[in-house]
């Protein structure tokens, strides 16, 4: 599950569990959730507003729930299982790329295959240096990609080569050497210090007091085909009145 809290201009959308070792898995109703909470803060915003995503102990998100897929007892019933997850997460994709407002991710742990795009969803992204690894794990388990992963990937990383050891050779790929692949923005040694560095970088983007829908309108323009899997239309605003 996830809970929203807002300090001042900033939203904390954290990914909660049972323990430390909870691996933040994508259910249906963790989905849920989180569409839940970004409509919550999307609702809620003003110029100047700032999500920003974490979570608690060893994992940002482990991705979609495979044990609650193969729990409905047939091969048949655990492929639709993962087909809804799939189809259940597209619109958190959508919901981030159209979200009013700059993102933040502040990976603590393990991002693994849906979790790992998750974060690309953000706008920046900040992960610990000593612990905590980037992992696509479909060519390992023997599935295939949704289209809007790949159209996330490609619009987020802009080398072929990483995209390729990241997709086809299942790469895991800890904080600094993310960032001097280009995937992550910085890289940090501690839980604290990941969380002092997001909250800095959200109060410093806080406080430009953008427009939200400018900003989201051309966070859309940046990736058209990406927007164009997700069925994202793109619109003209004019938000200053001058104009």
């Amino acid at each position: 599950m996830c809970t929203l809290e807002k300090h001042g201009n900033v939203f904390i959308l954290t990914l909660t569990g049972s323990s430390d070792l909870d691996e933040h898995r994508f259910s249906p109703r963790v989905i849920d959730s989180i569409l839940s909470a970004l409509s919550q803060a999307k609702a809620q915003a003003t110029p100047g507003s700032i999500l920003v995503t974490t979570s608690h102990g060893k994992f940002f998100s482990n991705g979609f729930d495979l044990a609650w897929a193969q729990a409905a007892g047939s091969r048949t019933g655990a492929r639709e299982r993962l087909h809804q997850m799939v189809e259940d997460f597209k619109p958190v994709v959508a919901a981030m790329i159209a979200l009013p407002m700059p993102t933040v991710a502040a990976i603590n742990g393990h991002a693994a295959a849906a979790g790992f795009s998750l974060a690309l969803s953000h706008d920046y992204v900040l992960m610990r240096r000593d612990k905590g690894v980037l992992y696509m794990s479909e060519v390992d388990i023997g599935l295939t990609l949704p289209d809007y992963f790949v159209a996330l990937f490609r619009a987020k990383i802009g080398s072929a080569s990483v995209r390729r050891d990241i997709l086809l050779r299942a790469r895991k790929i800890k904080g600094e050497e993310a960032v001097k692949m280009g995937i992550v923005d910085s890289a940090h040694d501690s839980v604290e210090q990941v969380a002092e560095a997001s909250m800095r970088l959200g109060k410093q983007l806080a406080s430009r007091k953008w427009s939200g829908e400018v900003y989201a309108e051309i966070r859309k323009s940046l990736y058209p085909e990406l927007c164009g899997v997700l069925g994202l239309a793109q619109k003209v605003v004019l938000a200053n009145s001058k104009l």
